[in-house]
């Protein structure tokens, strides 16, 4: 790790778009990488300052960089697209590497590579996933808020509660037109992922070949949606390996590990298209790596 000093003033603030869909979309995170890291009540005036629905706040701490995520409204355990777009500033500033980071959520790295297409992706490894149905009173609450009934519902594949760092609702509508009139109220919708401990819920539709489209509720964070969402793209990645959801897991080389892809389609409904790609494992509960590109903000 290089020595470069590393001044504490925002003006090292960076603002850039993860998951964006080459030069346009993505969803803004704001990052500012210290030498010694901003008090709890300054990381969330500053915060609050950029507006965007989290900022990732980075200073080196032996051989890793401590980071912790705000949203205008409070602290985060794990974001992905902010961690995406730090890793775009870590690879600006000291170069493409792997970075090693602890967070709230546990330890977790970011890395930048370029794919088969001569795109620059960065790439994060999730925290540990796990899955499990959601039932009862979340669930009610939920299909009340939007305005959903169970027939709208995919039955192959039941609502969850999913998790690579925080939990997400995972809905799964049938219809695309369904999705795309995805509308709620902002302060219900607090509220309702307040009792449950929600940090996002998650509309999605399944496609073909490992695709799927999504929506992320975020009022929790104070806004009505995100348009890339890498922490519930990661768990949802890791629901759909632990219900067996069919996957194409073949190596791309013969000695290479079995893995499968997912993609996801996420912001084209508000006009911020994004783009998330996702590698997993067979291995129920391993990490997830989440790719996307990263584009400054002007």
């Amino acid at each position: 790790m290089t020595t470069t000093h590393i001044s504490p003033d925002l003006g090292n603030l960076r603002r850039i778009a993860a998951f964006s869909s080459g030069h346009e979309g993505g969803n803004p995170a704001g990052v500012l990488i210290t030498d010694h890291a901003p008090n709890d009540s300054e990381m969330q005036a500053i915060a609050a300052e950029v507006g965007y629905s989290e900022t990732a706040f980075a200073s080196p701490d032996g051989d890793h960089w401590r980071v912790r995520y705000f949203s205008p409204e409070g602290e985060v355990d794990f974001c992905g697209h902010a961690t995406i777009a730090l890793g775009r500033a870590l690879s600006d500033l000291k170069g493409p590497a792997r970075y090693d980071l602890r967070i709230n959520a546990g330890d977790i790295s970011v890395a930048s590579h370029t794919d088969d297409s001569g795109k620059t992706l960065i790439e994060l490894q999730s925290p540990p996933t796990r899955s499990g149905p959601a039932e009862g009173a979340v669930l009610a609450e939920a299909l009340a808020l939007f305005d959903l009934t169970e027939e709208d519902l995919d039955p192959a594949l039941p609502p969850a509660i999913a998790n690579a760092g925080n939990d997400h609702l995972v809905l799964a509508l049938r219809q695309r037109d369904r999705l795309a009139r995805m509308e709620y109220d902002l302060a219900d919708g607090r509220r309702l992922m307040e009792r449950h401990g929600l940090t996002t819920i998650n509309l999605i539709l399944a496609g073909e070949d490992g695709l799927f489209v999504s929506r992320n509720a975020f009022a929790i964070g104070g806004v009505l949606e995100d348009p890339a969402t890498g922490a519930a793209a990661a768990a949802l990645a890791g629901y759909l390996r632990d219900i067996d959801w069919p996957l194409d897991w073949s190596p791309k080389e013969a000695a290479d590990a079995a893995r499968a892809e997912i993609r996801i389609e996420q912001g084209d409904d508000m006009g911020v298209p994004s783009r998330l790609r996702l590698s997993i494992s067979p291995e129920k509960g391993a990490p997830v790596a989440v790719s996307g590109q990263a584009r400054d903000i002007a």
